[in-house]
């Protein structure tokens, strides 16, 4: 079988380029995420870990005991920040929903499976600590984009119980992965992100969901944006063919979006991945 040129793969996986007017979303959501955290109830900057980048933003509910859904960036584990993202929390948290906004360090300072186990460490850490902020630590989802979509995946099929002794054996109950990827393997193979991710053969294949064990329960959904990149496309329903239905009963792809403006579609709250999350977050399979 012939393998898909470097340059093939570059032009599949450069979002940025695939989408020239990307730096405007960059800007408005930039705009929108200063106006959350000036204007809601939020504690910023709370620590999971020791380095720079384990930090986290909460943005309780209103009432205690609800529901926490954690939301973790894209960026191809190299950029962005959870400072961008705080546009995500507003409507969310006018549902009823803790939201989290989590950080992690950025390649090449770690490795990919280094940014997993950060992952694991700050749901770890939300378990233990989330009743503080008025949060379910019984009703933990995590929803992903890109990279974020990634580690969502990876974190529902984490062994709990392997990290540490006194965690249940499921932390986090649902996932939604939206334009993540599941196989890293080709990503090996695009120069313009290899020089920052340094991604070897054995670390693509440990930290690629698509290669893993299904998990032992949790249901994942995974869409991705009808005008994203062919494999894009093709990497959304790899996680079911590798899992099954029973953990991925929704693979979706949504018309009009690309990989940027899928964002936009999870924060309006007429459309339907703006519903899906909200009914994962409240533990609803919608």
């Amino acid at each position: 079988m012939t393998l898909p040129s470097a340059a093939w793969l570059d032009s599949m996986y450069n979002n940025r380029a695939l989408v020239p007017d990307h730096a405007d979303y960059f800007e408005r959501w930039a705009r929108a995420s200063s106006l959350a955290r000036n204007s809601l109830p939020c504690v910023l900057d709370v620590p999971y870990g020791l380095s720079w980048g384990e930090k986290l933003d909460i943005f309780p509910a209103a009432d205690g005991n609800a529901p926490v859904m954690v939301f973790i960036h894209g960026g191809y584990w190299r950029s962005l920040d959870k400072s961008d993202h705080s546009f995500v929390a507003p409507p969310f948290q006018a549902s009823g929903i803790c939201v989290v906004i989590v950080n992690y360090d950025l390649c090449p300072a770690v490795t990919i499976p280094d940014i997993t186990i950060e992952m694991v460490k700050a749901l770890a850490w939300l378990y233990r600590n989330i009743a503080r902020y008025g949060g379910d630590a019984n009703r933990l989802s995590a929803v992903g984009h890109s990279a974020g979509g990634h580690l969502a995946a990876m974190l529902l099929a984490c062994n709990w119980q392997a990290h540490a002794a006194d965690l249940p054996r499921v932390v986090v109950q649902n996932a939604l992965s939206i334009s993540g990827i599941f196989d890293l393997r080709p990503l090996r193979r695009t120069s313009f992100l290899q020089s920052s991710l340094q991604l070897t053969d054995a670390d693509a294949v440990r930290a690629s969901p698509a290669l893993l064990p299904r998990p032992l329960s949790g249901q994942l959904h995974a869409v991705a944006g009808g005008d994203e990149s062919e494999e894009f496309l093709r990497q959304n329903p790899l996680i079911q063919k590798a899992w099954g239905k029973k953990s991925v009963p929704i693979t979706k792809v949504l018309p009009g979006l690309n990989h940027f403006s899928v964002l936009d579609a999870l924060v309006d709250t007429t459309h339907d991945l703006h519903m899906k999350a909200l009914g994962l977050s409240k533990g609803s399979s919608q």
